[in-house]
């Protein structure tokens, strides 16, 4: 079952049905992942974007949730793989939603559209283009851009990128990334456009060996084409 159906259909469980992923006030819990993880919520308290912070705890929530589907009930076959899957996948969203409210929070938005990519294309881009104006520094879209292409969307990602992208403010990699998911979507032209946006930046220094590597890529992909 895809992962936003199982999210509806264990929201409109009745209220005795198990959380997923919170945490269980039993003697059996870690204590040291009780301290761990209020240290780690604590981090994303202060900032929701802390990556490191934000995989280490969804690491813990997604460990927890597949072994409370595994306790569930003693009498039944133990889960399959699947179930705890969805299980984690349930676990993580719920850690993304909390953190995501943050105004200021947009790599949760981007653990969210990552994942929703396969089932809800409409929410995907929603979270995606919102996390792209949460952040000035450009990476939140870098990030929503690779997670496109990644998905097999370099159109998606185009539109993206070309409705958000700031060459003399934001992150060079957004050039990575469009340069790439130009390619992808059979237009050379647009990659050398981009490539060429790249003369914005005003460290021109700190792009050289990436305007370089992009020069060669789009140089290959061009002799890949057919009749040259």
């Amino acid at each position: 079952m895809a992962l936003l159906p199982r999210l509806r259909q264990l929201i409109r469980r009745p209220s005795s049905a198990s959380r997923v992923g919170a945490r269980r006030p039993t003697s059996s819990q870690r204590r040291g992942d009780t301290l761990h993880e209020d240290a780690l919520r604590s981090m994303l308290a202060d900032d929701p974007n802390n990556e490191r912070a934000f995989q280490a705890l969804a690491e813990i929530v997604r460990r927890r949730a597949a072994e409370s589907v595994a306790d569930q009930d003693p009498l039944t076959a133990p889960a399959d793989e699947q179930e705890r899957r969805h299980a984690a996948d349930l676990a993580v969203w719920a850690l993304a939603e909390e953190f995501a409210g943050n105004p200021r929070g947009w790599y949760p938005l981007i653990e969210l559209a990552r994942l929703s990519v396969h089932d809800d294309h409409d929410g995907t881009m929603r979270r995606v283009v919102t996390a792209a104006e949460r952040d000035p520094s450009g990476r939140a879209l870098a990030q929503g851009l690779a997670l496109l292409r990644e998905a097999g969307q370099p159109v998606e990602a185009l539109g993206l990128g070309v409705g958000h992208w700031r060459p003399r403010e934001h992150d060079p990699e957004v050039a990575r990334e469009l340069v790439l998911a130009s390619i992808e979507a059979g237009r050379p032209l647009d990659a050398k456009q981009h490539l060429d946006a790249l003369s914005l930046y005003p460290d021109q220094a700190a792009v050289q060996a990436l305007r370089a590597e992009l020069t060669q890529t789009i140089a290959e992909a061009e002799q890949a084409l057919p009749g040259t």
